[in-house]
């Protein structure tokens, strides 16, 4: 099984945080999806036979799509790859950017799982973190989508800003608890130099992130899931029994996927390689597509039996069922087995990662060091 992640890269204005690439403007909407549907055909063999069984609209702000353009598109993705039955096809959204009849459409069209990027019930959060609705947008949208039957939902908060106090942070909480939505993904801020938020703290025009702030939020997450029964099956990622995201699950388990539009990354099982993150640059690539081989569209770099070692051990450690020590010992070699139990052996004895049946698994407090204990682990 396998994914097809396409990139949005419109946005009605770019949030402060923001560093995946995208552009405060609608202007070109048309001729990019003209664009995109000359990658989908040039680049039906990239996942050979595999069937793709999740499709997922991310961005940039893809609610900003009109109707008919997302239906071309996943009418062209039904054409030219093996769609399992009833894929999961998720779409993201700005509370400001949709309706009820646009969501009403787009249910229509085959979208079965929606992921609104909340961020925060306060308005002070919104704010600081750039974004353009309000806390009553926020809770009109959740009211709508429910209304017009989205029984798969996720929301996006986001903690770890100094304006967000413990109690503001776990009141935001129990909204997303009253709501009865099965899934959340809750992000650390973190603040890239580049980023508008960035250079307003480089320059005091804002305040910068607290490392104690942030930990302690996490801490209330962890402990406010555990108390709902929301499994937390990676780091920022908690759901309900059964309500996991089939497609950001394929990124964590080492499963093929293929990125259409600027910026976006594929992933054959033995290669990455990622677009062009020039919009311009992207239509004119595609313009006269007629096979994968587009000239200039993407850069990949070959990975070594080191470099899925190293990737196996990253993306797998920030989950809830971590490393396998005999797919290292099976995939890589014993080798790499025996110098993955040198390297995590302290971390077993100190007790913040346990090993359940030759699965070795962070507990919370490790989760929050997750990068760095791999990078640890890393074959040079």
């Amino acid at each position: 099984m396998s994914g097809i992640y396409i990139h949005i890269p419109f946005c009605k204005s770019k949030c402060a945080y923001c560093n995946f690439f995208s552009l405060a403007s609608e202007k070109k909407i048309d001729e990019y999806v003209v664009a995109l549907k000359k990658e989908i055909v040039a680049r039906n063999q990239y996942l050979g036979d595999e069937k793709v069984r999740t499709i997922y609209f991310g961005g940039g702000t893809p609610s900003l799509l009109k109707t008919n353009h997302i239906e071309e598109i996943l009418t062209l993705l039904h054409k030219n790859f093996d769609i399992t039955p009833n894929p999961e096809i998720t779409l993201e959204l700005n509370p400001d950017t949709i309706d009820k009849e646009k969501m009403a459409s787009l249910k229509k069209i085959g979208v079965n799982r929606m992921s609104v990027g909340i961020q925060s019930f306060h308005d002070d959060d919104l704010k600081y973190l750039g974004r353009q609705h309000n806390s009553r947008h926020a809770l009109q949208v959740i009211d709508d989508l429910n209304s017009v039957g989205f029984d798969k939902l996720t929301l996006d908060l986001i903690y770890g800003m100094p304006t967000l106090t413990e109690e503001k942070w776990n009141k935001n909480l129990d909204i997303f608890f009253s709501t009865g939505i099965s899934h959340l993904s809750a992000y650390a801020l973190t603040v890239e130099p580049k980023t508008i938020l960035g250079q307003k703290i480089g320059k005091g025009i804002l305040q910068d992130v607290d490392e104690d702030v942030t930990v302690r939020h996490y801490e209330i997450l962890v402990q406010r899931t555990k108390e709902h029964n929301f499994e937390h099956y990676e780091i920022s990622n908690f759901a309900r029994q059964g309500c996991r995201s089939q497609h950001n699950s394929i990124y964590w388990n080492d499963v093929k996927y293929l990125g259409l539009g600027p910026s976006a990354h594929s992933f054959d099982g033995n290669s990455r390689q990622w677009n062009v993150a020039n919009l311009t640059q992207y239509i004119k690539l595609v313009k006269v597509a007629e096979t994968q081989e587009v000239s200039g569209l993407y850069e990949r770099e070959l990975l070594t039996k080191d470099d899925k070692f190293n990737e196996y051990v990253m993306t797998s450690l920030r989950t809830s069922w971590g490393c396998d020590i005999n797919k290292i010992a099976s995939d890589y070699g014993i080798s790499y087995a025996n110098h993955f139990l040198k390297n995590v052996k302290r971390y077993v004895e100190s007790g913040i990662m346990i090993n359940n049946n030759d699965n070795y698994i962070l507990n919370d407090e490790g989760m929050l060091l997750a990068d760095g204990i791999a990078s640890e682990i890393f074959v040079d």
